[in-house]
Order: structure tokens, then C-alpha cells, then sequence
């Protein structure tokens, strides 16, 4: 029998157990504010971290930043992060990946579809990193050779392309060079539609006129998307996109990338084994084995384009 004062004694010590640490993490993301698409992945890294242990406000927290398209801006939140002693920060995008870490040495970085992470200087080598980066990539050269292929079979008489890609991308080097390959397989005239500020946007693209365009995955394009779509309509170009919302929501053609909630569940996989010990070193930089074709026929229509059967019978969604 246990007597009141031994009960008076067991409370305390029951009570006097430690809270669980909450580890806090940081997310830098190249957009002023909250997009749906930020939003979706947001729930999806929170979703998946739950499944391995962690849930928001009891053992982990999300420092999240909207650092727009500056570098400079994205490099100060990145150091604003590092100062809360985050033990990593998630950055999306070549752009914003290289602000994390500029603005944040010596905090670990988990990629989230990195364009060239061993061009850009991020990684030694995809199987093993060897410094304080690691994360997904994207598919590189064979997601935008599939890509212009993919622009080719919905308009087989294209005989020129222009790829319009913001100058200060760095990734813009190595999706080209793998572009131009597969441009040469295809009998296409492959063009460089380069832009540095979001008015030669207008140029850019009524260059294009008569030919097709692939738009390159960057912060400044994401912002003024309403804007290039508008403008590859307003001068007949068909065009191919990567974000599948830029067809769904937006009124694009097509688009054809990695599926998002891939690149976000793998992320959610290398939060955990680095607050767990694991170095980013040691973590092999993995790429997408999941991908999503996107075609709206209606744009199609307003564009003078048949798309094939043979396409939309591979395409994961059609717009009707």
C-alpha cells in the first residue's frame, strides 16, 4: 500500500520530466509572399515530417522567410536564420540555394530541386556531396531534353525554339547545353531568349513569334507568370512550361516536370537524418523519379494546335 505522503512525492517527479527539444529549421523561399504553391508544399513537408517523428510546435518548428527575387535580400534572411540557431535551412531554387549558403556558412542546406548542383559549385559530386549542401536536383538534362521533345510532338512542324532564361540563373549553362543536344537530334534551331529584368520580357518573347518556347524554372519568372502567359498567347507561342499550375491555374499550354510532393517527401527525409547526426556530406543528392505532363487543350485550341491522341494519352491531366 502506498501512503498519501509516498503518492504527495510520485507527482512531482512524474511532472519534473523534460519537455521534448524542439528543433527549429528554416525555409527561405524566393517569393514575396504566400503562393498556393508554397502553401501546398508547406503542408506537405509537415504532413511527411509528421509520418517520421516530427510534429509542428512539439518537437520541431518552420522558420519560414519570403525572400523574393533579390539575392541580397534572400542572403540577409538567410543569415537572419542562421542567428535564431536554426540546425538547417531548406532553399529552393539555384538562385536561393546559393544566397542560403552565402548568407548562412556553416548552417547545413537541404536543396529542393537544385538545377545543377555539381555545376553550380553546391556539391562534389551527386553520390557524395562532401560539404554543407545536399537535397534533391532536378532531372537535368533529360528533363528538358523530354521537355523540348515533348513541345515538338504537340507542334510538328516547329522549326525553332527560344528558351527564355533570366541571366543571373546559373543553372542557365547546363539546361542549354543539354537543350542543344537533343535540338540537334530534333532538326530544331534552338534560341536564347535571355532577360534580366521583367520589362524585356516583351521582347523576349515576340522574338519567339513563328517558332515555340521553353521557359526555364526561375524566381523572376514565377512572379511575373500571369505576364508570360499573356505574352506567349498575345504573340502565337506555344510553350512549354515546368510548375504545373502555370496550366492548370494559369492558362498555359503545357507543362512537364518532377512532381512537386516528391522533391518535398525526399526533403522531409533529409530534415530527419540530419537532426538526427547525419552530415550533409554523406548524404547523396537524389533525383526525381517522378514526373507530370500537363496539356490544356483549350489554350491549344486558341493557339491553332492539334495535339496528337498519341500525346494526351500521355499526359497525366488534360484541360478540356
Amino acid at each position: 500500500m502506498i501512503s498519501a505522503s509516498g503518492l504527495w512525492l510520485a507527482v512531482p517527479h512524474a511532472q519534473a520530466q523534460p519537455a521534448p527539444k524542439v528543433q527549429r529549421i528554416g525555409w527561405l523561399i524566393p517569393t514575396e509572399g504566400t503562393t498556393p504553391r508554397d502553401q501546398h508544399r508547406l503542408v506537405t513537408l509537415h504532413a511527411a515530417l509528421r509520418e517520421l517523428g516530427w510534429v509542428d510546435g512539439k518537437n520541431i518548428a518552420v522558420e519560414v522567410r519570403y525572400a523574393g527575387v533579390n539575392p541580397q535580400r534572400q542572403r540577409e534572411l538567410a543569415a537572419e536564420l542562421k542567428s535564431l540557431r536554426v540546425a538547417l535551412i531548406i532553399a529552393n531554387g539555384t538562385i536561393t540555394i546559393r544566397a542560403a549558403r552565402d548568407g548562412a556558412p556553416g548552417v547545413s542546406i537541404v536543396m529542393l530541386n537544385a538545377g545543377d548542383p555539381v555545376g553550380a559549385g553546391f556539391a562534389a559530386s551527386l553520390a557524395r556531396p562532401g560539404g554543407d549542401l545536399t537535397g534533391t536536383s532536378a532531372a537535368g538534362e533529360e528533363i528538358v531534353a523530354k521537355q523540348l521533345e515533348l513541345l515538338s510532338q504537340a507542334a510538328p512542324k516547329l522549326k525553332r525554339v527560344g528558351v527564355l532564361m533570366n541571366s543571373a540563373n546559373p543553372a542557365n549553362g547546363f539546361f542549354v547545353a543539354a537543350m542543344s543536344t537533343r535540338a540537334s537530334q530534333l532538326d530544331l534551331q534552338l534560341d536564347r531568349l535571355v532577360v534580366t529584368l521583367p520589362d524585356e520580357l516583351d521582347a523576349a518573347i515576340a522574338s519567339a513569334k513563328g517558332g515555340a518556347m521553353v521557359v526555364l524554372g526561375d524566381p523572376m519568372f514565377g512572379q511575373n507568370r500571369l505576364r508570360i502567359i499573356e505574352l506567349a498567347a498575345r504573340w502565337q507561342v506555344p510553350a512549354m512550361y515546368g510548375d504545373p499550375q502555370w496550366v492548370l491555374r494559369d492558362g498555359g499550354l503545357m507543362s512537364y516536370l518532377s512532381a512537386d510532393d516528391w522533391h518535398v517527401r525526399k526533403v522531409a527525409s533529409y530534415v530527419d537524418r540530419i537532426l538526427k547526426g547525419a552530415k550533409p556530406a554523406d548524404l547523396p543528392v537524389e533525383q526525381p523519379t517522378e514526373f507530370r505532363l500537363v496539356i490544356n487543350l483549350l489554350t491549344a485550341n486558341a493557339l491553332g494546335l492539334t495535339i496528337p491522341q498519341s500525346l494526351l494519352l500521355r499526359a497525366d491531366e488534360v484541360i478540356r
